[in-house]
């Protein structure tokens, strides 16, 4: 029953509601949105680079040949030139002297301004002829030429002859005309392997060289660069003068289709990829130009999130049938809280619970972020277990290449948990009285300062005394105390030593595992309640310890993380998904109980 009404429900918010966004959207002639990918930046979460050359090659079957030109203001493509359809391989190469030849440093044949071998692509050349009406006319002028090719510079088409490492050597040359180069921005695009200059383009700081693949018509493109083949087009441009930054301009739903087969598995369960499909989309529209800074709108790491396109050609690192059905059957569906696009974090698997922002990244999950609050997750069966052990003298070295416990030795841990069991912080105690606190997020995030999988572990196996459980998730006694525990109105230090009066008048004390009734009749363990005195949420946990809260101290001669889960512990878990979709659930139930309170609605 409860299925049939969130689908409902759905179905009906689908058709009326209009979702704003955090990022600009931009959508071409055809109504579709259209999304800017970074494949090579020089931006730190790019793994590629800027690069001196940048090489594409069709895949047989999709597409022959290739257009240039730029995307206008809606990232539609304005053609200026082509090639024919026997062209299959050309590099895109910044305008400067470049040789042809092997790059150890990238372990395969490129051009580069360190490689030295009888292929140049100088950057001189002899101006033949200017002031063409259109690309036809110059390549007909440029073919009188042996090494003519058609250049657009400022606007207008020139044809140009030859490719000389100086303007002496241009000056030789056997035509007579002006010698010329570009701007620091200037692109100039090859048949791989060859000096052929096929194309040349210059708009000053504003150049940005789009390449579309196809002169054919083929109905879907597939192109590669890099290893990986991609559907759409490609822009290039040098940023600052530099090398070439390469971004991948295609549709927000191809996209999509390039990232869920790599967050998840191509053959998971397709209600888990359709829940993935969703949290993409979702977190691609919100994020809508960020890196614009750089020219795209989004990079393509688990920074932002895994994008390899249609993949490396093997069936197990590429889209499949039932991935791309995820992406078809969800599309233009997001993920809304209050009737805006919602923030939709995810990573690999939990091991018993998310955890509320609050306590991993500082959000306001009280009024912003309500739907990010963490939840037990009982569906979540994949073994993501994980040990990391140290000698005392090896985690303090480790500490203290951290910047942490200077001229001193290690004494203790002092570990904090949340009421669902994760760590949100831990204190270092050293022996001279020092103390560093550190928590799950920052440049010194536990996870990085001990090597750790997840922030969900026991050290040497303590954990919480149910007695010293914490109420608010934040205390650090031991006892069963909290000052925000109120007894007719008035703040009480600790239940020690206290009475309860039954419903036929007899008293006892109280025990040890208290249970409370609250105003609305709800029953629950008094550590599951929050300040406000709100239960935490339902369901038993598939893993973990130290559920409630509170704070354990660990020392040794040996400090051993035994824990679960991997990821940053917020949001959806991609393996309780999996198991969800396993156990019947569909994509609108897995993402409506990662994220209380959201809606999956129509963009």
């Amino acid at each position: 029953m409860h299925k049939k009404l969130l689908k409902l429900a759905a179905a009906a918010l689908a058709l009326c509601l209009v979702v704003p966004t955090a990022g600009a959207v931009t959508t071409n002639d055809d109504g579709e949105i259209m999304i800017r990918v970074g494949l090579a930046s020089a931006y730190y979460h790019n793994a590629t680079g800027e690069l001196e050359a940048a090489h594409l090659e069709n895949e047989d079957g999709y597409g022959a040949g290739y257009r240039f030109g730029y995307y206008d203001g809606n990232l539609d493509f304005v053609e200026l030139g082509y090639t024919d359809r026997r062209t299959t391989q050309i590099a895109v190469l910044k305008s400067e002297n470049l040789w042809y030849g092997y790059s150890s440093s990238m372990s395969k044949n490129t051009y580069g301004s360190s490689i030295h071998s009888d292929i140049l692509v100088g950057c001189y050349h002899v101006l033949v002829d200017e002031g063409f009406r259109d690309f036809e006319d110059a390549q007909d002028a440029a073919e009188d030429y042996a090494d003519g090719f058609v250049a657009y510079i400022d606007g207008e088409y020139q044809v140009r002859a030859g490719s000389f490492e100086t303007k002496e050597d241009a000056l030789r040359y056997g035509e007579s005309g002006e010698v010329v180069g570009t701007s620091s921005y200037g692109l100039t695009v090859v048949e791989t392997g060859t000096n052929t200059i096929l194309f040349q383009y210059d708009e000053g700081s504003n150049t940005k060289l789009a390449v579309q693949p196809g002169v054919d018509g083929a109905r879907e493109t597939r192109t590669w660069f890099n290893n990986y083949h991609y559907r759409g087009g490609f822009e290039y441009f040098r940023r600052t003068g530099g090398n070439v930054t390469v971004v991948n301009v295609l549709t927000l739903e191809d996209y999509v289709n390039g990232v869920i087969c790599y967050e998840m598995g191509p053959s998971w369960p397709l209600e888990a990829l359709k829940a993935q499909a969703v949290c993409a989309r979702t977190y691609a529209l919100r994020n809508m130009g960020t890196h614009s800074s750089y020219g795209f709108d989004i990079c393509n790491s688990t920074y932002c999130q895994v994008y390899r396109g249609m993949g490396n050609g093997s069936a197990s690192y590429s889209p499949s049938q039932t991935s791309m059905q995820a992406v078809e059957e969800t599309e233009g569906l997001v993920v809304t809280y209050n009737g805006k696009l919602a923030e939709t974090p995810y990573s690999a698997s939990f091991g018993g619970a998310s955890e509320d922002a609050y306590y991993v990244w500082g959000s306001d999950t009280t009024n912003t972020y309500p739907y990010l609050c963490g939840v037990e997750d009982p569906y979540e069966d994949y073994d993501s277990s994980w040990t990391v052990s140290y000698t005392a003298s090896e985690l303090e070295k480790r500490l203290q290449s951290y910047g942490y416990g200077t001229s001193t030795s290690l004494d203790y841990l002092e570990l904090e948990y949340s009421k669902l069991g994760n760590v949100i912080a831990v204190t270092i105690h050293w022996k001279n009285g020092q103390t560093n606190s550190i928590y799950p997020s920052g440049s010194k995030a536990i996870r990085s300062v001990f090597d750790v999988s997840s922030i969900r572990f026991t050290v040497n196996g303590e954990t919480v005394n149910p007695a010293g459980k914490s109420l608010s998730g934040r205390s650090s006694t031991r006892s069963t105390s909290s000052s925000d525990l109120n007894v007719n109105g008035k703040p009480v230090d600790s239940l020690d030593g206290m009475y309860i009066i039954s419903g036929n008048g007899t008293t006892s004390p109280i025990g040890e595992n208290p249970y409370v009734i609250s105003g609305s009749g709800t029953v629950s363990a008094l550590e599951d309640m929050d300040q406000g005195g709100n239960t935490g949420g339902g369901g038993s946990s598939s893993g973990g310890s130290n559920q409630g809260g509170g704070t354990v101290t660990v020392s040794g001669s040996s400090y051993v993380f035994e824990g679960a889960g991997n990821g940053h512990q917020i949001g959806m878990s991609q393996w309780g998904a999996n198991s969800m979709a396993k156990q019947g659930f569909d994509f609108e139930e897995i993402v409506t109980f990662y994220y209380p309170g959201v809606k999956v609605t129509r963009y």
